[in-house]
């Protein structure tokens, strides 16, 4: 797993680390296991600390957004509306355009084969777009 740059002399994985430990319930627990999962599906995901706080994962493009509230962690699909989802996993954000979320709620698990096949098809279609985009690029 990669990184990107520090903020105030932090890197990006102790930020989130950070941020895990800070919550200390189960939302922390949630985060945790939800990130162990995405660098299980991504060996190649790079962490970025965006938004005031906001963990982020990303490869060639955004794949995921981890943020935490009161009562749910949320992962926003940066793309989501793209993937398909035949476990249905995406239960929030239905409405929107591009993005779709999965909100887990204490108590609740994720399927975590299903989760990972969406992070794969995220970074498949992030990849497949950067080549898109240069090969428009190189014939403009």
């Amino acid at each position: 797993m990669k990184s990107s740059d520090s903020t105030a002399g932090q890197s990006t994985s102790e930020l989130i680390d950070k941020r895990i430990a800070e919550l200390g319930d189960w939302r922390g627990e949630t985060l945790s296991r939800m990130r162990q999962l995405i660098k299980e599906a991504d060996p190649d995901v790079v962490e970025e600390w965006k938004w005031m706080g906001t963990p982020v994962w990303a490869h060639d493009g955004i794949i995921c957004t981890g943020e935490s509230y009161k009562s749910v962690v949320k992962l926003t699909f940066h793309k989501g509306a793209s993937l398909e989802d035949p476990a249905r996993l995406f239960n929030a954000s239905l409405d929107g355009n591009a993005r779709r979320a999965i909100d887990i709620h204490e108590g609740e698990e994720v399927d975590a084969d299903a989760f990972q096949a969406l992070i794969r098809a995220a970074v498949a279609l992030n990849t497949s777009s950067g080549k898109a985009r240069s090969g428009r690029a190189k014939r403009a």
